[in-house]
């Protein structure tokens, strides 16, 4: 499989010419992927520090660019046009650099393809490249159907370190579904799951979560039930998702779905 840079070159070769530019910088992790994808490397004037952490899966194309602080301060001294954030910044900062002339565009809460497709789409207009975008969502949707077209229907548990899982209304939700499997947690949004009842009464096969982010000998595993949840997860796991396909709500998310058809129909 194409690693992220040269799949995601591949896609924007294909855009056509880049409208004007505005220049631009983002706030959050989440923000930094849409605008390394989507406006043109010469207009970034400022990226988050986590732009080049483990979870951010365009940390390679992070490197060499600007990093500024969440403060009207920094920005200011970037001289943006464009601002773009999903979590970062509070509303006295927005409010700041929209008084300033500053387009402010937040992300949507994407728990669900569309919502990633309505965000793409959002930030490509906004920087002048509406081509690119849809060059994204048709790479995102021609993953997704490869990663449907064999359902198993198997049905799976969602796990991350810090023992939650996630059921209907989220996005990993959606990657489950996307993958042909079947999500075991049928209540909404996230929880915390009981590790001495999955011991006791493991699921037939795992997902999981953010494992390549944290250690396992962290508190929370307790030497109660340590030992027979690494051996659950020895057993049972069908794959492990990383921390850059699950960090940021994105089109890279058609990659984890992918993954977790590949594994499941062993290939």
């Amino acid at each position: 499989m194409k690693g992220p840079l040269s799949a995601l070159g591949a896609v924007l070769a294909l855009a056509g010419p880049a409208q004007a530019a505005p220049r631009v910088a983002s706030l959050d992790q989440c923000a930094d992927q849409y605008v390394l994808a989507l406006s043109p490397r010469a207009s970034i004037v400022g990226l988050s520090y986590r732009s080049q952490g483990g979870d951010s899966y365009l940390a390679a194309l992070a490197k060499g660019l600007p990093k500024r602080r969440d403060t009207l301060e920094s920005l200011l001294t970037a001289q943006p046009q464009l601002v773009v954030r999903y979590w970062g910044g509070d509303a006295r900062l927005t409010r700041s650099l929209s008084e300033r002339g500053v387009e402010v565009l937040t992300l949507g809460e994407a728990r669900d393809f569309a919502g990633i497709r309505a965000n793409i789409r959002k930030v490509a207009l906004a920087v002048g490249r509406p081509e690119a975008g849809e060059g994204l969502v048709r790479d995102m949707d021609r993953k997704l159907a490869a990663a449907g077209a064999a359902p198993t229907h198997r049905t799976v548990a969602y796990l991350t370190p810090g023992a939650a899982t996630a059921g209907p209304g989220t996005l990993v939700d959606a990657i489950l579904g996307a993958a042909g499997l079947d999500n075991q947690e049928r209540r909404p949004g996230y929880r915390v799951l009981s590790l001495e009842r999955l011991a006791l009464s493991p699921p037939s096969q795992l997902v999981l979560g953010f494992f390549d982010a944290f250690a396992l000998d962290r508190a929370w595993w307790s030497p109660a039930h340590g030992g027979a949840m690494r051996a659950t997860m020895h057993r049972r796991t069908l794959a492990s998702l990383p921390g850059a396909i699950l960090g940021c709500p994105a089109w890279f998310a058609a990659d984890g779905a992918l993954s977790l058809s590949r594994a499941a129909a062993g290939t």
